[in-house]
Parts: structure tokens; C-alpha cells; sequence
């Protein structure tokens, strides 16, 4: 039940976490702790966290737990709520993602439990907050948090049906953004040396992760456009372009990589004076519909990677689109992605880390 992934960044070490969640946003949460030296016991109900038993399960359950240690506890006894109590009495952090209510209806309660341990910090994690009634009874899923928020109205384009992230976006968000208080939480309490109660939620995550446009919606600014696999900048050579074998993503938004482009292209670059409006910040087409369709006959012309090969020489970024599996293959091979090892109950499976790299000063 251990990692053997090389984090030199312990800053963490000795801290005493209880992790009563299953699944993917409060493990991920632990394990972000785990990884950065704490001391996580994992209590899972008897018959084990369902992400066991999902497609892929030792893989994936490895990846939310390693580094901690598993144990089984039943709530519904008395021996194991006197078990869960003791842990909590004696731990730093205590997560769970509950409903709002169950762990008061077994006496683990956040607001009991800190009566015995006035230092603990608490998080709970959940769909929609548990301060905000009626709210806060709902059961939530990743896909109906972006159904709820808005999320699934940004994808797509225009007049199309909602489209879904095609991974748990909004549960991986909720798992960052909850290690991050708490994180938060344990430096404030060596400084003032008092514990703090946590709420995390999916819809807040999810707002989080359409920052600005959660913004701009509350100032009164409205649903955002659907724009497809065009670019944030809205620049007209900024979009997810067909190649000859495949798909290629240009990101030309500015006048100086558009005439990169040109050259690349071998246009003259008069033309893209002609071609682009006048004005400060990213470029504007004077005809964007004229523009694109003759900036994507051009790119039909070549193979994806000819592309990415020359629009990367030029400085232009650009990218040949990639499976998962594909991405990894070319960054290993290049040496940019080392895998970091996890393990745990005699699985062992590789993973890109915590997605930083660090050195002492």
C-alpha cells in the first residue's frame, strides 16, 4: 500500500488524514495529499470502493489510492463507528463526499467530531454544497453537473445538442480544488492553530473550470457562443483545421503568426494585409468565412504531422490531433513524459505525476 512515485516535494509529511469518500473526486483529493507526504487511511464499506470493480478498475483504483492505507469499516455496526470515531479523534484532516446528513446519522458528524478534536480540519465534498438547502439533498454525476452548470452548452457548436466532456472533467476539478483548501486550511491552522470546516462542490468546481465565462455571466454578460473547435481568441486562422490523413490545430492569433502562416503557406504576405481588419490585440479577418475556407483548402493539401512539422519550425503553434494513447507514445519517446509508479496492493501502474517538476534552490 505504497507509492513508489519520486516526489522530492513532501511539504506535507506527517500530516494524519481519514478518508471516508469513494469514486473519483474525494480520493483524488487524498491522494493529491498522499502524493505531497501525508499519512491517508482510506475506510472503505465493506465489499470495497466501487471504482474497484469498474472497467479498468485495478489501473484506475490504484491511481486515486496509492499511497494509502485501505481499510474496511462498517458503519452500519457499533464496533465500526466506534472504530471511525477513534480515527477521527486522532486525525489532521477528515474527508468524506456524503450526502449531506450521513455521517451525523452514524455520530461522525463534522461539527461532533471537531468537539473531541477542536484542531481537525474538515472537507466535504458533493454534488451542490451541503449549506444550500434544497439543494444540497440532490445526488449528483459528473455528466448531470455539466448538464446543471451550463457546461454542456459550451461545447459544440451553435443549434447543436449539448455535448459532454468525454472524460470526468468535473469530478477531477472538484478533487483538485478540495487538496487545495485543505491545503489552504493547514497552513492557516499553524499559523492561528485552529481547524477549519470545508465545503467543496461540483457546480462550484465546474464554475471554476469555465473561468472567466462564470464570470461574465454574473456580471449579466450572458451564455457565451458555441464555437465549436475554433480558438478562445476567435481568430480566424485559430481553429482545428482537415488534413490530408487527419486534423490539425493552428493557433495563428495574432498578426506576426498569421504572416508566419503565409509564409508557411506561400502566400504572399501582402495578401494577409488585404485579408486582415485593422485593430490592437488578436487578428480579425476582414471576410472570415472567405478566409477560413481558403485557409482550410490549404491545409487538405498535406498530412497532419507535415503540418505540425512546419507551422512548429516557423513559429506557429500548431498540433497534429492525437488520441490519449498516441500522445503518450510520441511524448515518452521524446523524453518530455516520464512515468512516475504507483502501487498499491501489489498493483503497479504507471502515472504522469502531479504534473509539476521541482528542484531545491
Amino acid at each position: 500500500m505504497s507509492t513508489t512515485q519520486d516526489c522530492v516535494m513532501r511539504p506535507l509529511a506527517g500530516l494524519q488524514v481519514v478518508d471516508f469518500s469513494h469514486v473519483i473526486a474525494g480520493p483524488l483529493a487524498s491522494f493529491y495529499l498522499a502524493q505531497l507526504g501525508a499519512i491517508v487511511v482510506k475506510v472503505e464499506a465493506p465489499g470495497g470502493d466501487v471504482m474497484r470493480g469498474a472497467a479498468q478498475g485495478a489501473t484506475q483504483f490504484t491511481a486515486f489510492n496509492a499511497g494509502k492505507q485501505c481499510r474496511t469499516i462498517d458503519l452500519h455496526t457499533e464496533a465500526g463507528r466506534a472504530e471511525a470515531l477513534a480515527l477521527a479523534e486522532h486525525c489532521d484532516v477528515l474527508v468524506d463526499n456524503f450526502r449531506p446528513g450521513v455521517l451525523e446519522r452514524v455520530g461522525l458528524g463534522h461539527a461532533a467530531v471537531r468537539e473531541r478534536n477542536p484542531r481537525l480540519i474538515s472537507c466535504a465534498i458533493s454534488g451542490y454544497g451541503t449549506q444550500h438547502a434544497p439543494w444540497a439533498e440532490r445526488g449528483a454525476y459528473d455528466h448531470v453537473i455539466q448538464a446543471l452548470t451550463g457546461m454542456a452548452m459550451l461545447a459544440g457548436s451553435e443549434g447543436e445538442p449539448p455535448v459532454k466532456t468525454g472524460f470526468p472533467v468535473v469530478d477531477v476539478m472538484t478533487g483538485v480544488l478540495a487538496a487545495f483548501a485543505i491545503t489552504a486550511a493547514v497552513q492557516e491552522r499553524a499559523r492561528t492553530g485552529q481547524g477549519r470546516h470545508v465545503d467543496v462542490s461540483m457546480w462550484a468546481a465546474a464554475l471554476q473550470l469555465m473561468y472567466p465565462f462564470s464570470v461574465d455571466a454574473m456580471a449579466g454578460g450572458g451564455a457565451p457562443a458555441r464555437v465549436g473547435n475554433k480558438g478562445y481568441s476567435g481568430s480566424p486562422a485559430a481553429e482545428y483545421f482537415e488534413a490530408r490523413d487527419g486534423w490539425i490545430a493552428v493557433g495563428a492569433n495574432t498578426a506576426p503568426q498569421i504572416a508566419r502562416l503565409y509564409e508557411v503557406l506561400g502566400w504572399p504576405a501582402e495578401q494577409a494585409t488585404e485579408d486582415l481588419a485593422q485593430g490592437q490585440g488578436f487578428a480579425r479577418a476582414r471576410d472570415p468565412e472567405a478566409f477560413r475556407a481558403r485557409l482550410a483548402a490549404a491545409l487538405r493539401t498535406r498530412t497532419a504531422q507535415e503540418w505540425e512539422d512546419a507551422l512548429h519550425t516557423a513559429g506557429v503553434p500548431a498540433a497534429r490531433v492525437r488520441t490519449l494513447d498516441a500522445f503518450v507514445r510520441d511524448a515518452q519517446s521524446a523524453g518530455a513524459l516520464l512515468p512516475q509508479w504507483l502501487e498499491l496492493d501489489g498493483v503497479r501502474v504507471p502515472s504522469p505525476g502531479l504534473g509539476w517538476t521541482s528542484m531545491p534552490t
